[in-house]
């Protein structure tokens, strides 16, 4: 026999139907499981100043969204972020396992509102004390939570949603987002989730296409870091009163506001972060900086952390257990274009699909073989459209070409480079124009559109372009 609170919201559900003026909403069910519910919102200041609900499907859809509006109405942006599945069953008596279904979409519903109406109209007083946490899903943002103490509020960013992708493998999509969600309200920290679906494809996935059909190797971790996420996030820390945004970042700061390697060197992530500027630095919180990975499950799992274990993401987020050469074919960047596979002499030795599918260094899939030796990408011409090729020494080099420099710290400053997210750091000089990088020593492989990470000592005085 269902509860009487339960019966109270199938019977008389509150605001069923209502639209608020200027809402902002959010959907979650469908066809497939034939329950569809949809949460209306405003928000002023810091308040839910108003909440509404459709719903089509079972009786607990009905009766969930009837008793999460109640929750809603009046309550403080942060109460509302506090709001789970465990929250809502508990107003309705307590669901059975049947019914928690409709309780986990009412929720991811007003979770799509609640972040879009937050961004766009919230306004919190400034509490020293209170900290933005970006939350992956992950053991590291998780953790990084724990660090910044009582006053944390959790945000995750929905990034990319695609029916191919594997979404327990990626670290921005709906399935993470509800892992986050869970996560942080574990924690007992409020969460918000951002929508920067639209966002993340014009500034990161139509430049990483766009770069692959011109033949270059873009980093688009790099690029959204530098121009999508941090930016978001640190402009809804403002909304929410927090002075700070933490992230599971493996990097630490300089007193300065730039950015410096981890203690970590395996795990070190400062390449990543290289493009900040340094006043975006100075708000920035990276807890793991000092930590090593098995440090920081240690801790994960003495607090409790039901992701302590879980494997780290290594796919880019877009990708997620998609290939790389599949999706680029199917948003058309990787479009065959056959053209001759030469070697440095000129001579023609095969043919290729495209020159702008090959990468510098690459070995695999040239289909040429009886050689006698392996051979690797020296060097791509998409206007040309040619490929040529040749033993690995001869990928080697001491002179890197650079544009788009921005610099930090003197020229004469720059002492080292990392020209890969995991490659070691080269001691190096960067000539008086800042035009290139003489190497101590040769290294292979540099791809052109790949960052150069400027070095002095382990911190990050400066960035740049690598051109052919």
């Amino acid at each position: 026999m269902p509860d009487e609170r339960f019966a109270d919201h199938l019977t008389f559900p509150r605001a069923r139907g209502h639209e608020p003026a200027g809402a902002f909403h959010g959907v979650a069910g469908g066809a497939v499981c034939g329950d569809l519910i949809t949460i209306a919102l405003t928000v002023e200041g810091d308040r839910i100043t108003d909440a509404g609900f459709t719903a089509s499907g079972c009786g607990a859809t009905i009766a969930a969204g009837s008793a999460l509006v109640e929750l809603l109405t009046g309550a403080s942006v942060l109460a509302a972020a506090r709001i789970g599945t465990p929250e809502l069953s508990a107003a309705l008596g307590g669901l059975s396992a049947g019914k928690l279904h409709a309780a986990d979409l009412a929720s991811d519903a007003m979770h799509q509102a609640l972040g879009q109406a937050v961004r766009a109209h919230a306004r919190l007083a400034p509490d020293p004390g209170r900290t933005l946490v970006a939350m992956s899903g992950g053991v590291d943002s998780a953790v990084a939570a724990l660090h910044c103490g009582p006053g944390a509020v959790a945000v995750t960013l929905e990034l990319w949603r695609d029916p191919e992708n594997d979404g327990e493998r990626s670290c921005c999509s709906a399935s993470a987002v509800r892992v986050a969600r869970r996560v942080a309200h574990d924690l007992g920290l409020p969460h918000l989730t951002l929508d920067l679906r639209a966002e993340f494809r014009a500034g990161v996935v139509d430049p990483w296409l766009a770069d692959h059909a011109a033949g270059l190797t873009p980093n688009p971790c790099v690029r959204c870091n530098g121009h999508v996420r941090l930016d978001a996030m640190l402009e809804l820390a403002e909304r929410l009163g927090a002075p700070a945004l933490a992230t599971g970042h493996y990097a630490r700061t300089t007193p300065d506001g730039l950015v410096r390697q981890a203690v970590d060197p395996a795990k070190d992530q400062s390449y990543m972060l290289a493009r900040l500027d340094p006043a975006t630095t100075r708000r920035l919180r990276f807890p793991l900086g000092k930590l090593t990975k098995p440090e920081v499950r240690d801790q994960a799992e003495a607090a409790g952390i039901s992701v302590a274990q879980k494997p780290d993401s290594q796919d880019l987020c877009f990708l997620a257990g998609t290939a790389k050469e599949r999706f680029l074919a199917r948003h058309g960047a990787q479009r065959e274009r056959p053209g001759d596979l030469v070697d440095r002499a000129g001579t023609r030795l095969g043919r290729h699909r495209g020159a702008h599918t090959y990468t510098v260094g690459q070995r695999r899939g040239l289909g040429v073989g009886g050689t006698g030796e392996p051979l690797y990408v020296l060097a791509t011409d998409v206007t040309t459209n040619v490929v040529t090729v040749g033993p690995r020494e001869a990928l080697g080099t001491t002179t890197v070409r650079l544009r788009d420099v921005v610099l930090h710290r003197p020229v004469a400053a720059i002492d080292a480079v990392r020209l890969r997210s995991h490659g070691r750091a080269l001691p190096a000089a960067l000539d008086a124009d800042a035009a290139v990088i003489e190497l101590d020593e040769a290294v292979a492989g540099v791809a052109p559109g790949q960052l150069a990470c400027l070095l002095e000592g382990d911190v990050v005085a400066g960035y740049a372009t690598i051109i052919r």
